[in-house]
Protein backbone atom coordinates (compact mmCIF):
# COMPACT_ATOMS: atom_id res chain seq x y z
CA UNK A 1 0.00 0.00 0.00
CA UNK A 2 1.68 3.38 -0.98
CA UNK A 3 0.14 7.06 -0.64
CA UNK A 4 -3.59 7.22 -1.86
CA UNK A 5 -3.43 3.93 -3.28
CA UNK A 6 -3.70 0.17 -2.51
CA UNK A 7 -3.24 -2.43 -4.00
CA UNK A 8 -5.58 -6.18 -2.61
CA UNK A 9 -4.53 -9.61 -4.06
CA UNK A 10 -7.32 -11.95 -5.55
CA UNK A 11 -7.78 -14.90 -3.58
CA UNK A 12 -7.86 -18.19 -4.96
CA UNK A 13 -11.19 -18.84 -3.52
CA UNK A 14 -12.75 -15.67 -5.50
CA UNK A 15 -11.35 -16.74 -8.84
CA UNK A 16 -13.23 -16.57 -11.66
CA UNK A 17 -15.63 -13.96 -9.67
CA UNK A 18 -16.61 -10.87 -12.54
CA UNK A 19 -14.90 -7.48 -10.79
CA UNK A 20 -17.83 -5.74 -9.83
CA UNK A 21 -18.96 -8.65 -7.74
CA UNK A 22 -15.25 -8.98 -6.01
CA UNK A 23 -15.65 -4.82 -5.66
CA UNK A 24 -19.30 -5.11 -3.86
CA UNK A 25 -17.88 -7.63 -1.84
CA UNK A 26 -15.00 -5.89 -0.28
CA UNK A 27 -16.60 -2.58 -0.50
CA UNK A 28 -20.08 -2.48 -0.33
CA UNK A 29 -20.71 1.38 0.34
CA UNK A 30 -19.57 1.87 -3.60
CA UNK A 31 -22.05 1.96 -6.07
CA UNK A 32 -21.77 0.37 -9.35
CA UNK A 33 -22.03 4.43 -10.56
CA UNK A 34 -18.83 5.19 -8.84
CA UNK A 35 -17.65 2.12 -9.93
CA UNK A 36 -17.70 2.61 -13.36
CA UNK A 37 -16.38 6.54 -13.02
CA UNK A 38 -13.27 4.57 -11.00
CA UNK A 39 -13.22 2.72 -14.47
CA UNK A 40 -13.06 4.65 -16.82
CA UNK A 41 -10.47 6.86 -15.14
CA UNK A 42 -8.22 4.24 -14.53
CA UNK A 43 -8.36 4.62 -10.73
CA UNK A 44 -9.06 1.05 -10.76
CA UNK A 45 -7.08 -1.11 -12.49
CA UNK A 46 -6.47 -5.24 -12.52
CA UNK A 47 -2.32 -5.75 -12.93
CA UNK A 48 -1.65 -2.38 -13.82
CA UNK A 49 -4.22 -2.75 -16.83
CA UNK A 50 -7.56 -0.61 -17.27
CA UNK A 51 -10.87 -3.11 -17.35
CA UNK A 52 -14.53 -3.45 -17.40
CA UNK A 53 -16.64 -4.11 -14.85
CA UNK A 54 -17.72 -7.70 -15.83
CA UNK A 55 -13.64 -8.78 -16.29
CA UNK A 56 -13.09 -11.99 -14.77
CA UNK A 57 -10.34 -12.45 -11.93
CA UNK A 58 -7.88 -14.58 -11.79
CA UNK A 59 -6.43 -15.96 -8.41
CA UNK A 60 -3.04 -13.52 -7.49
CA UNK A 61 -4.26 -10.79 -9.62
CA UNK A 62 -3.74 -7.31 -8.11
CA UNK A 63 -6.35 -4.92 -7.83
CA UNK A 64 -5.09 -1.58 -7.93
CA UNK A 65 -8.44 0.86 -5.77
CA UNK A 66 -7.82 4.31 -4.77
CA UNK A 67 -8.07 4.38 -0.89
CA UNK A 68 -10.54 7.08 -0.94
CA UNK A 69 -13.55 4.24 -1.55
CA UNK A 70 -12.43 3.35 2.22
CA UNK A 71 -14.35 6.81 3.02
CA UNK A 72 -17.94 7.40 3.47
CA UNK A 73 -20.05 7.24 -0.21
CA UNK A 74 -20.50 11.08 -1.37
CA UNK A 75 -24.07 12.65 -2.58
CA UNK A 76 -24.00 14.12 -5.97
CA UNK A 77 -23.54 18.14 -3.73
CA UNK A 78 -20.06 16.25 -2.43
CA UNK A 79 -21.61 16.41 1.10
CA UNK A 80 -22.09 13.02 3.15
CA UNK A 81 -25.08 10.82 2.06
CA UNK A 82 -27.90 10.90 4.29
CA UNK A 83 -29.92 7.94 5.10
CA UNK A 84 -33.48 7.93 6.74
CA UNK A 85 -33.74 6.97 10.35
CA UNK A 86 -35.57 3.34 10.07
CA UNK A 87 -39.07 3.14 10.76
CA UNK A 88 -39.95 1.33 14.27
CA UNK A 89 -41.35 -1.43 12.28
CA UNK A 90 -37.82 -2.42 11.16
CA UNK A 91 -36.08 -1.33 14.05
CA UNK A 92 -38.39 -3.82 15.70
CA UNK A 93 -37.88 -6.41 13.07
CA UNK A 94 -34.01 -6.12 13.77
CA UNK A 95 -33.93 -6.19 17.46
CA UNK A 96 -36.36 -9.33 17.58
CA UNK A 97 -33.58 -10.76 15.48
CA UNK A 98 -30.75 -10.17 16.96
CA UNK A 99 -29.01 -13.90 18.29
CA UNK A 100 -25.50 -12.24 19.53
CA UNK A 101 -24.25 -9.16 20.12
CA UNK A 102 -21.05 -7.14 21.27
CA UNK A 103 -19.23 -4.06 20.79
CA UNK A 104 -17.78 -5.51 17.33
CA UNK A 105 -20.50 -7.53 16.09
CA UNK A 106 -24.07 -8.46 15.61
CA UNK A 107 -25.65 -11.83 14.66
CA UNK A 108 -29.03 -11.61 13.36
CA UNK A 109 -31.40 -14.71 12.37
CA UNK A 110 -32.42 -13.37 8.96
CA UNK A 111 -36.26 -14.14 8.72
CA UNK A 112 -37.61 -15.22 5.51
CA UNK A 113 -38.55 -13.04 2.54
CA UNK A 114 -36.13 -10.16 3.24
CA UNK A 115 -33.47 -9.00 1.07
CA UNK A 116 -30.19 -8.94 2.71
CA UNK A 117 -29.26 -5.62 0.30
CA UNK A 118 -30.35 -4.16 -2.67
CA UNK A 119 -31.13 -4.43 -6.09
CA UNK A 120 -33.45 -3.92 -9.09
CA UNK A 121 -36.55 -3.44 -7.45
CA UNK A 122 -35.48 -4.39 -4.05
CA UNK A 123 -36.10 -1.14 -1.47
CA UNK A 124 -36.83 -2.76 1.96
CA UNK A 125 -33.31 -4.43 2.88
CA UNK A 126 -31.17 -5.39 5.86
CA UNK A 127 -28.61 -3.46 4.70
CA UNK A 128 -30.74 -0.56 4.08
CA UNK A 129 -32.86 -0.59 7.69
CA UNK A 130 -29.22 -1.32 9.54
CA UNK A 131 -28.04 2.24 7.52
CA UNK A 132 -30.56 4.26 9.20
CA UNK A 133 -29.83 2.79 12.45
CA UNK A 134 -26.83 4.78 13.07
CA UNK A 135 -28.55 6.09 16.41
CA UNK A 136 -28.50 2.57 17.36
CA UNK A 137 -25.27 1.38 16.66
CA UNK A 138 -22.74 4.69 16.66
CA UNK A 139 -21.20 3.94 13.27
CA UNK A 140 -23.22 1.79 9.73
CA UNK A 141 -22.99 -1.56 10.62
CA UNK A 142 -21.66 -3.68 7.48
CA UNK A 143 -22.87 -6.91 5.82
CA UNK A 144 -19.82 -9.62 6.53
CA UNK A 145 -21.52 -12.31 3.73
CA UNK A 146 -24.92 -13.05 2.39
CA UNK A 147 -28.01 -14.77 2.12
CA UNK A 148 -30.77 -15.27 -0.17
CA UNK A 149 -33.49 -13.66 0.11
CA UNK A 150 -35.94 -16.73 1.24
CA UNK A 151 -33.13 -18.34 2.84
CA UNK A 152 -33.44 -17.52 6.91
CA UNK A 153 -30.62 -17.94 9.72
CA UNK A 154 -27.59 -16.53 10.93
CA UNK A 155 -26.50 -13.40 9.35
CA UNK A 156 -22.98 -11.91 10.84
CA UNK A 157 -22.75 -7.95 10.61
CA UNK A 158 -20.21 -5.52 11.53
CA UNK A 159 -20.31 -2.57 13.39
CA UNK A 160 -17.07 -0.95 12.45
CA UNK A 161 -15.09 -0.82 9.02
CA UNK A 162 -12.24 -1.95 10.39
CA UNK A 163 -13.96 -5.45 11.99
CA UNK A 164 -15.52 -5.99 8.35
CA UNK A 165 -12.54 -5.57 6.66
CA UNK A 166 -11.03 -8.17 9.33
CA UNK A 167 -14.00 -10.60 9.24
CA UNK A 168 -14.02 -10.51 5.48
CA UNK A 169 -10.34 -11.89 5.25
CA UNK A 170 -11.57 -14.35 7.80
CA UNK A 171 -13.80 -15.61 5.32
CA UNK A 172 -11.65 -15.59 2.61
CA UNK A 173 -9.46 -18.24 3.76
CA UNK A 174 -12.29 -20.19 4.98
CA UNK A 175 -11.37 -19.99 8.56
CA UNK A 176 -15.33 -19.87 9.34
CA UNK A 177 -17.21 -22.88 9.87
CA UNK A 178 -21.19 -22.75 8.21
CA UNK A 179 -23.86 -25.32 8.97
CA UNK A 180 -26.83 -24.83 7.18
CA UNK A 181 -29.91 -27.10 7.62
CA UNK A 182 -31.69 -27.91 4.53
CA UNK A 183 -35.46 -30.11 3.81
CA UNK A 184 -34.40 -32.03 0.06
CA UNK A 185 -36.55 -34.20 -2.41
CA UNK A 186 -35.83 -37.84 -1.88
CA UNK A 187 -32.82 -39.51 0.17
CA UNK A 188 -29.15 -38.30 -1.23
CA UNK A 189 -27.15 -41.80 -1.90
CA UNK A 190 -24.63 -42.16 -0.18
CA UNK A 191 -25.59 -40.56 3.17
CA UNK A 192 -22.49 -38.29 3.71
CA UNK A 193 -20.57 -37.33 1.45
CA UNK A 194 -19.17 -34.21 -1.24
CA UNK A 195 -20.00 -32.38 -4.12
CA UNK A 196 -17.54 -30.35 -6.37
CA UNK A 197 -18.99 -28.75 -9.47
CA UNK A 198 -17.73 -25.68 -11.02
CA UNK A 199 -20.57 -23.19 -11.12
CA UNK A 200 -21.71 -20.20 -14.54
CA UNK A 201 -24.14 -17.79 -13.54
CA UNK A 202 -27.38 -18.05 -16.52
CA UNK A 203 -30.10 -15.77 -17.18
CA UNK A 204 -33.30 -17.30 -17.12
CA UNK A 205 -37.27 -15.93 -17.41
CA UNK A 206 -37.06 -16.00 -13.65
CA UNK A 207 -33.86 -14.03 -12.87
CA UNK A 208 -30.54 -14.87 -12.11
CA UNK A 209 -29.19 -18.60 -11.79
CA UNK A 210 -25.96 -20.39 -11.67
CA UNK A 211 -25.65 -24.24 -13.26
CA UNK A 212 -22.91 -26.70 -13.44
CA UNK A 213 -20.28 -25.66 -16.01
CA UNK A 214 -19.43 -27.21 -19.25
CA UNK A 215 -16.56 -27.93 -21.26
CA UNK A 216 -14.91 -24.73 -22.32
CA UNK A 217 -16.27 -22.51 -19.61
CA UNK A 218 -13.64 -22.50 -17.22
CA UNK A 219 -12.78 -19.26 -17.64
CA UNK A 220 -16.04 -18.30 -16.49
CA UNK A 221 -16.58 -20.78 -13.81
CA UNK A 222 -16.89 -20.46 -10.07
CA UNK A 223 -14.81 -23.59 -8.00
CA UNK A 224 -17.25 -24.60 -6.00
CA UNK A 225 -17.61 -27.42 -2.96
CA UNK A 226 -20.25 -28.72 -0.63
CA UNK A 227 -19.62 -30.99 1.93
CA UNK A 228 -23.72 -32.80 3.13
CA UNK A 229 -24.95 -35.48 5.63
CA UNK A 230 -28.37 -36.80 6.61
CA UNK A 231 -29.44 -35.96 9.28
CA UNK A 232 -33.19 -38.17 9.40
CA UNK A 233 -35.17 -38.65 6.58
CA UNK A 234 -39.33 -39.69 5.77
CA UNK A 235 -38.35 -43.18 4.15
CA UNK A 236 -37.45 -42.36 0.55
CA UNK A 237 -39.58 -39.20 -0.37
CA UNK A 238 -37.94 -36.52 2.05
CA UNK A 239 -34.62 -35.68 3.67
CA UNK A 240 -33.38 -33.68 6.37
CA UNK A 241 -29.60 -32.72 5.51
CA UNK A 242 -26.57 -30.71 7.24
CA UNK A 243 -24.96 -28.80 4.64
CA UNK A 244 -21.14 -27.41 4.68
CA UNK A 245 -20.11 -25.13 1.92
CA UNK A 246 -16.26 -24.53 1.54
CA UNK A 247 -17.17 -21.71 -0.72
CA UNK A 248 -18.94 -19.34 -0.84
CA UNK A 249 -20.95 -19.39 -4.44
CA UNK A 250 -24.52 -17.55 -4.88
CA UNK A 251 -26.60 -20.32 -5.00
CA UNK A 252 -24.07 -22.68 -4.33
CA UNK A 253 -26.32 -24.96 -1.87
CA UNK A 254 -29.55 -24.85 -4.16
CA UNK A 255 -27.93 -25.42 -7.35
CA UNK A 256 -25.44 -28.14 -5.85
CA UNK A 257 -28.50 -30.16 -4.36
CA UNK A 258 -30.31 -30.21 -7.45
CA UNK A 259 -27.23 -31.29 -9.29
CA UNK A 260 -26.93 -34.06 -7.50
CA UNK A 261 -31.18 -34.87 -8.18
CA UNK A 262 -32.33 -33.63 -4.57
CA UNK A 263 -33.28 -30.19 -5.03
CA UNK A 264 -33.98 -28.23 -1.51
CA UNK A 265 -37.73 -28.21 -1.25
CA UNK A 266 -39.46 -24.96 -1.76
CA UNK A 267 -37.12 -24.12 -4.13
CA UNK A 268 -38.35 -22.88 -7.71
CA UNK A 269 -35.67 -22.33 -9.32
CA UNK A 270 -33.35 -25.40 -8.78
CA UNK A 271 -36.70 -27.88 -9.29
CA UNK A 272 -38.02 -27.93 -5.62
CA UNK A 273 -41.59 -26.82 -5.83
CA UNK A 274 -44.00 -28.99 -3.96
CA UNK A 275 -44.73 -31.93 -5.87
CA UNK A 276 -48.25 -33.58 -4.76
CA UNK A 277 -46.41 -36.21 -2.47
CA UNK A 278 -44.97 -33.08 -0.04
CA UNK A 279 -48.69 -30.70 -1.10
CA UNK A 280 -49.42 -30.11 2.49
CA UNK A 281 -46.15 -28.47 3.15
CA UNK A 282 -45.54 -24.20 2.38
CA UNK A 283 -44.32 -23.52 -0.93
CA UNK A 284 -41.39 -21.72 0.49
CA UNK A 285 -38.02 -22.55 0.23
CA UNK A 286 -36.71 -24.93 3.45
CA UNK A 287 -32.98 -23.47 3.59
CA UNK A 288 -31.50 -22.37 7.31
CA UNK A 289 -28.33 -21.24 8.09
CA UNK A 290 -27.89 -23.00 11.24
CA UNK A 291 -24.55 -22.42 12.88
CA UNK A 292 -21.60 -19.66 12.32
CA UNK A 293 -18.63 -20.48 14.05
CA UNK A 294 -15.57 -18.42 13.48
CA UNK A 295 -12.56 -16.43 15.43
CA UNK A 296 -13.36 -13.29 16.90
CA UNK A 297 -11.77 -10.71 15.21
CA UNK A 298 -10.53 -9.16 18.49
CA UNK A 299 -7.97 -10.83 19.94
CA UNK A 300 -8.27 -12.51 23.40
CA UNK A 301 -11.91 -12.79 22.65
CA UNK A 302 -13.38 -16.29 22.40
CA UNK A 303 -14.83 -17.29 19.12
CA UNK A 304 -18.16 -16.72 17.90
CA UNK A 305 -21.06 -19.73 17.65
CA UNK A 306 -23.74 -18.83 17.34
CA UNK A 307 -26.84 -21.32 16.63
CA UNK A 308 -30.19 -20.10 14.72
CA UNK A 309 -33.85 -21.37 15.72
CA UNK A 310 -35.34 -22.92 12.72
CA UNK A 311 -38.09 -20.33 11.03
CA UNK A 312 -41.61 -21.40 11.17
CA UNK A 313 -42.36 -22.48 8.08
CA UNK A 314 -39.37 -25.31 8.52
CA UNK A 315 -41.05 -26.17 12.24
CA UNK A 316 -44.60 -26.65 10.58
CA UNK A 317 -42.94 -28.85 7.65
CA UNK A 318 -40.99 -31.38 10.03
CA UNK A 319 -43.78 -31.67 12.00
CA UNK A 320 -46.30 -32.21 9.05
CA UNK A 321 -43.55 -34.97 7.92
CA UNK A 322 -42.58 -36.68 11.36
CA UNK A 323 -39.15 -34.90 11.65
CA UNK A 324 -38.17 -34.01 15.14
CA UNK A 325 -36.14 -30.82 14.67
CA UNK A 326 -34.56 -31.46 18.40
CA UNK A 327 -32.99 -34.88 17.58
CA UNK A 328 -29.47 -33.30 16.71
CA UNK A 329 -29.31 -29.85 18.31
CA UNK A 330 -27.00 -28.27 15.47
CA UNK A 331 -27.05 -31.50 12.93
CA UNK A 332 -23.03 -31.52 12.80
CA UNK A 333 -21.33 -33.11 9.46
CA UNK A 334 -18.99 -36.00 10.73
CA UNK A 335 -16.23 -37.08 8.73
CA UNK A 336 -17.40 -37.09 5.04
CA UNK A 337 -18.42 -40.42 3.40
CA UNK A 338 -17.16 -41.65 -0.27
CA UNK A 339 -17.17 -38.21 -2.61
CA UNK A 340 -19.70 -37.67 -4.92
CA UNK A 341 -18.32 -35.78 -7.41
CA UNK A 342 -20.27 -33.54 -9.95
CA UNK A 343 -17.30 -32.28 -12.74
Amino acid sequence: MTGAVETIKVTRDEAGMRLDRWFRAHFPDVGHVYLQKLLRSGQVRVDSRRVEANARLEAGAEVRVPRVVRQPPKAASGETKVVPPASKADRDLIESAILFEDDDILVLNKPFGIAVQGGTGTRRHIDGILAGMVDRFGDRPRLVHRLDRDTTGVLLIAKKRDIAAKLGRTFQTRAAAKTYWALVKGLPTPRQGKIEAALVKASGPDGDRVRKAEAGEQDAAMHATTHYSVIDRVANRAAWVSLKPVTGRQHQLRAHMAMIGHPIIGDNKYEGGITQIMEALEPKLHLHARRLVLPHPRAGKPPIDVTAPMPPHMLRSFELIGLDPNQFERGEIKAPGKPRRQR
